[in-house]
């Protein structure tokens, strides 16, 4: 099981009644003539390769219950975690069918009993940006908790690539690495999506950061996000951080790959250093030797940041409000590589199986 950054589970959505966008209308009793209203959906029928498990089908449209928020989908950002729902690989394992998809963009349609109108923002018509398990559709039921106003300074691809990406890398430099002007950042996988929001952070930190790519390929992106220097993924590379550094090594690290990268880390990493563990999609789960810590005092601190969706939402709050003042002065701006019709979803995750794509894929749901 792959451990990655990404939302809780969403409760399976309930038929909805039919009636008005807007308003809750009565359900129909059977027999009546009327036809329950239904959307479109992309669902994995059991575990496989994306491109093999995803159908399309009509299913009956959610209503949101109490707490809850419906929103009409415009655009959902591609992430790992939909690689490992469909494989049956995820932490989170719901049963077949379900629809996967963890982030979106879309418009409020109806607010739940106990969600009031314009409490955080939230009321019928306003662009939200969102996370939960199940969004890949044309409507999505989504906690009230979990959605937020779009920042008006991106459009819908790039707000739809913001929530989980923006808000990992944030409370991994920020809420745990408490990342300093002048620090040097060591950003893995940093023309990825996790990656690049580091490297953008990092830079609006004051932070000299050092970005770590796959290939020579992936360089360009990493640099075009600010990185200060960039670095190939090899087997150096605790060398080169030093020799960059200045022989102190990096104080703050960003690992969202783990296995060698993890260990490359606790080679160059500063007296006093702090190393952010948020995922290891690279297959491979380390071993943090306790004894290790103790060379040059440094800290390995994990980071799920849905728990602090669950746990801490204010804090997410509050981190979603200085993301959107950054996106809207143009401090931080997602990297969307390309944007497929709703009908290419599964070839746009079944690309990023393949682990050879820089920045954010998006599929567009509606205009």
């Amino acid at each position: 099981m792959t451990t990655l950054p990404g939302p809780s589970p969403a409760r399976p959505a309930r038929p909805a009644p039919p009636g008005p966008a807007e308003t809750r209308a009565p359900a129909r009793t059977p027999g009546d003539g009327a036809a329950a209203p239904t959307m479109r959906a992309w669902r994995v029928t059991g575990p496989g390769e994306p491109a093999d498990v995803l159908r399309l089908d009509e299913v009956p449209a959610p209503v949101p219950g109490p707490g809850e928020v419906l929103v009409r989908v415009r655009a959902v950002a591609v992430n790992f975690p939909d690689v490992l729902l469909a494989r049956g690989e995820y932490q989170v394992r719901p049963e077949p069918p379900f629809v996967p998809g963890i982030e979106l963009c879309g418009d409020v349609v109806t607010l739940g009993e106990g969600v009031p109108t314009g409490e955080r923002g939230l009321a019928p018509g306003v662009r939200v940006v969102g996370s939960a398990i199940g969004v890949l559709s044309e409507l999505a039921v989504l906690p009230a908790a979990a959605v937020h106003p779009a920042p008006g300074g991106l459009g819908d691809a790039e707000a739809a690539a913001l929530t989980i990406a923006y808000q990992t890398a944030w409370f991994g430099l920020h809420r745990k690495a408490r990342v300093r002007p002048g620090e040097h950042l060591l950003v893995h996988a940093a023309a990825g999506g996790v990656g690049t929001a580091a490297v953008q952070l990092g830079v609006a930190a004051g932070a000299r950061v050092i970005g770590v790519v796959g290939s020579a390929a992936k360089a360009d992106v990493a640099t075009a996000a600010g990185a200060h220097h960039v670095l190939v993924r090899g087997d150096d590379l605790a060398a080169q951080v030093k020799e960059l550094t200045g022989g102190t090594g990096a104080d703050v690290v960003l690992d969202p790959v783990g296995g060698g990268s993890f260990e490359s880390s606790v080679r160059c990493v500063a007296f006093e250093g702090r190393v952010v563990v948020v995922g290891f999609a690279g297959g491979r789960v380390p071993e943090v030797r306790a004894n290790h810590l103790l060379v040059k005092n440094y800290d390995v601190l994990g980071l799920h940041w849905a728990l602090y969706q669950q746990c801490r939402p204010d804090l997410v709050d509050a981190a979603h409000r200085e993301l959107t003042r950054l996106a809207d002065e143009g401090v931080v701006r997602p990297v969307v590589v390309g944007a497929v019709p709703f009908e290419d979803a599964p070839a746009a995750v079944q690309r990023l199986a393949g682990g050879t794509t820089t920045g954010r894929l998006v599929v567009r749901v509606a205009a």
